[in-house]
């Protein structure tokens, strides 16, 4: 089982540390942009919440609802208060009835026990995995974002995420951009540091354009 530790800095730099050693595309850029910053979220409800919040909207649109909930919830929204709320109170949030549901749907999860997350950082991946991903609205990619920012796993690469396959294809040179599993066989070199590979490819993809990776 695992242990909970954050994938802080000096965790991150370990993980660099052994990537630049073993890859020496990776050594070349770590020079050029320096390690990444960590992604900490806390653990909990609230953080599996925002993840599902903010699938496929802007990352400012996401932000804009998720102050609306902190304001009505007068507090960062737990599962007592969300499974408590009218359609019409998280409408008002900005929340679509889709997600109002899979949110409703999650809190109901965990009052019932189905989804333990106070165990979570004493399970391994695949089982948080599949507790995450048998919920409605949560995917392999919101576990996966979930296990590696807020249980500090490092060798969790969120492969289906578009930022992470395009910073690959910099990386790489490559023409197209690799799909979910094809990025999954590229880096199994990286382990037990796909994580941290998915931190440094987030942070390429933002310091850069295709232009500037030529």
């Amino acid at each position: 089982m695992m242990g909970f530790t954050p994938l802080d800095e000096a965790r991150i730099r370990l993980g660099m540390d052994e990537l630049a050693g073993r890859d020496p595309q990776v050594a070349a850029l770590r020079t050029r942009i320096g390690d990444p910053p960590p992604r900490i979220r806390p653990p909990g409800f609230a953080t599996l919440l925002q993840i599902m919040t903010a699938q496929q909207i802007s990352v400012r649109a996401a932000a804009a609802i998720w102050r609306r909930l902190e304001v009505a919830a007068g507090a960062t929204p737990d599962h007592a208060w969300l499974a408590a709320q009218t359609v019409a109170t998280l409408r008002a949030c900005g929340m679509g009835h889709r997600k109002i549901a899979h949110a409703q749907a999650l809190a109901r999860a965990v009052q019932a026990g189905t989804l333990r997350i106070d165990r979570h950082h004493a399970a391994s991946e695949a089982e948080v995995l599949a507790e995450i991903t048998a919920l409605p609205g949560f995917g392999r990619w919101s576990a996966e974002i979930y296990l590696l920012f807020a249980l500090g796993r490092a060798d969790v690469l969120p492969a289906g995420d578009l930022a992470v396959q395009v910073g690959y294809q910099r990386l790489r040179r490559l023409q197209s951009r690799p799909g979910e599993q094809e990025l999954r066989r590229a880096t199994e070199g990286w382990a037990p540091w796909r994580g941290v590979g998915a931190l440094f490819l987030w942070h390429y993809y933002g310091a850069t354009t295709l232009e500037d990776a030529r």
